[in-house]
C-alpha cells in the first residue's frame, strides 16, 4: 500500500499548488493503472493450460511426445501469454545429459476470446530415472508492463524410465552358485516336495507327515522325512551412498551398478527363483510435491520454485522390496531401481545392520557395490559367519579402488566378481571368480 499513500500525497500536493494540468495527468495515469491492473488479473484468471503425454513408462532410448494446450476461457482477448512447461534442470544440464528435448516447450501466444494455442515437444531419455514433466507456468500482463501475473497450471506428469537389462550368459555367480540351488550342510528348513525316506513316528510329529502306506503295511505309524531345503535366488544388497562412488566416474559407475542389479534380477526371474532388493538409496517418488503449487505469483522464480519437485529427501530408512517370485516381483524391483537416487544417509555397513533381520535365510545375499571399506567388509563377513550365503559384485572402474575392496572381501572369505562395463556384465556369470 505504499504506492497508494505516495499517490495520495502527490495528489494533495498538486491540488494545493493548483496545477490543473498535473491533476488531469494524475487522473489519467491513475485510471490507466487501475484498468491495467484489472485487465492483467482477468487475463491471468482466464488463461489455462492442459498437458497430454503419450506414455508414462519408457525404456532407455525411447522418446515421449508431449502436447501442451493453452486456452482462453474468458470473453476478452489476451494480447500475450508466455507459457513454459517445466522440466527438471538437473537431468538437462548433467554431462552426459539424462534427458534431451526437441521442439518448443516455451512459447508466446496471443489468444482470442475462447481461442486455443498448442505447443509440441519431444523428450528423449538417455538414462533411467523418474522424471517430472510440468506443471506449466503461464505469464501474462498489461501492454504497458505495469502489471504481470504468473500462474501455474496442468498438474505434473511423471515418466518412469526403466534401467537397462543386459542378458547374462550363464547363471552361476558367487559362493559357489548364488543364482541356483546350493544344498545346506545343516538342516535349516525342509523341502516338502523332496522325500528322503521313511521313519517311525515320534512324539510331536505332525499328522501331515504320516506315511499311510508304510503305516498300513507295518501296522505301526511311520512318517516321511524330507531333504534339507536349498538356497534359491538372491536378495540384492545395493550400495547407493554418494561416498561409495568416485565423482570422476559418475554417472557411469552408479548407472552400471543399477544395470547390474536389474540384469541379475531379470536372470533370477527367468529361472523362476526368488528375488529381493535392499538398498540405502532414496526413492525419487518421495520428493514428489502433491500440493501447494496452484497459486498466483508475482515473480517467475517463485512460480518455478513452488512447482518443482522438492530438492531434499531426509529419508534414512532402507528401501526394501521383500523377496518373492513372479513377474510382478521383477516389475517392482525394476521400478524401484528406476527411481533410485544417491543418499548421504545410511552407509553400507549401517544398511546391513538395519536390514539384517529382513534378509532371507533361503536366498543368497548378493552385495552390489563400488567401494568396500573395513566396516562394510566386516558386516558382510559377519553375515557369512552367521550362516548366510554371501556373494559380492564390485562395480569399479578404478584399479586401486578395486584392489583395496577385493582384498578386504577376500580377507572375510568372500570372493568378489568385477564389472567394468556392460560387456563384462554379460559375461559375469560365466567367467572365473578371480580377476
Amino acid at each position: 500500500m505504499r504506492w497508494l499513500a505516495a499517490a495520495l500525497a502527490l495528489l494533495l500536493l498538486v491540488v494545493l499548488l493548483r496545477l490543473r494540468l498535473l491533476v488531469y495527468a494524475f487522473y489519467v495515469l491513475t485510471a490507466l493503472f487501475l484498468v491495467s491492473r484489472w485487465l492483467s488479473r482477468r487475463w491471468g484468471a482466464n488463461v489455462s493450460a492442459t498437458r497430454e503425454c503419450n506414455r508414462e513408462v519408457a525404456e532407455i532410448g525411447d522418446s515421449v511426445a508431449v502436447v501442451v494446450k493453452l486456452t482462453n476461457t474468458g470473453r476478452l482477448p489476451i494480447p500475450w501469454v508466455l507459457a513454459e512447461d517445466l522440466l527438471p534442470r538437473g537431468p538437462l544440464i548433467q554431462r552426459p545429459p539424462r534427458l534431451k528435448v526437441s521442439g518448443r516447450r516455451i512459447g508466446v501466444a496471443m489468444l482470442a476470446a475462447g481461442g486455443q494455442k498448442t505447443m509440441y515437444y519431444q523428450l528423449h531419455f538417455e538414462m533411467r530415472g523418474y522424471y517430472q514433466l510440468g506443471p506449466t507456468v503461464l505469464e501474462t500482463g498489461d501492454l504497458f508492463g505495469l502489471h504481470r501475473r504468473f500462474t501455474v497450471h496442468a498438474r505434473p506428469s511423471y515418466v518412469l524410465v526403466y534401467p537397462r537389462v543386459v542378458p547374462l550368459l550363464g547363471y552361476d555367480i558367487a559362493s559357489k552358485r548364488p543364482i541356483g540351488e546350493v544344498r545346506f550342510s545343516y538342516r535349516l528348513f525342509e523341502d516338502p516336495t523332496r522325500i528322503s525316506g521313511v521313519r517311525q513316528y515320534q512324539d510331536g510329529d505332525p499328522m501331515s507327515r504320516i506315511h499311510w502306506r508304510a503305516t498300513a503295511r507295518t501296522g505301526k505309524l511311520h512318517c516321511k522325512t524330507y531333504e534339507p531345503s536349498t538356497i534359491a535366488g538372491a536378495c540384492m544388497l545395493l550400495s547407493f551412498h554418494c561416498d561409495g562412488y568416485l565423482p570422476g566416474n559418475e554417472p557411469v559407475a552408479s548407472e552400471l551398478a543399477i544395470t547390474t542389479a536389474a540384469s541379475l534380477a531379470n536372470a533370477l526371474f527367468e529361472l523362476g527363483q526368488q528375488i529381493g532388493l535392499v538398498t540405502n538409496g532414496r526413492d525419487a517418488a518421495d520428493r514428489v510435491r502433491e500440493e501447494g503449487w496452484e497459486h498466483d505469483y508475482l515473480a517467475r522464480s517463485a512460480a518455478q520454485e513452488s512447482a518443482a519437485m522438492t530438492q531434499k529427501n531426509d529419508r534414512l530408512r532402507p528401501v526394501i522390496v521383500e523377496t518373492g517370485r513372479g513377474p510382478e516381483q521383477l516389475t517392482r524391483i525394476l521400478e524401484t531401481l528406476a527411481r533410485l537416487e544417491f543418499t548421504d544417509g545410511l552407509a553400507m555397513h549401517e544398511l546391513i545392520m538395519e536390514s539384517r533381520s529382513r534378509l532371507p535365510r533361503d536366498a543368497t545375499v548378493l552385495a552390489i557395490l563400488s567401494h568396500v571399506d573395513a566396516h562394510t567388509a566386516a558386516a558382510l563377513g559377519g553375515l557369512a559367519r552367521n550362516g548366510y550365503a554371501v556373494a559380492a559384485v564390485l562395480v569399479t572402474l578404478d584399479e586401486n579402488l578395486h584392489f583395496d575392496s577385493a582384498s578386504r572381501l577376500l580377507a572375510e572369505g568372500i570372493v568378489p566378481r568385477r564389472v567394468r562395463s556392460e560387456e563384462e556384465l554379460a559375461q559375469l556369470c560365466s567367467t572365473g571368480l578371480v580377476r
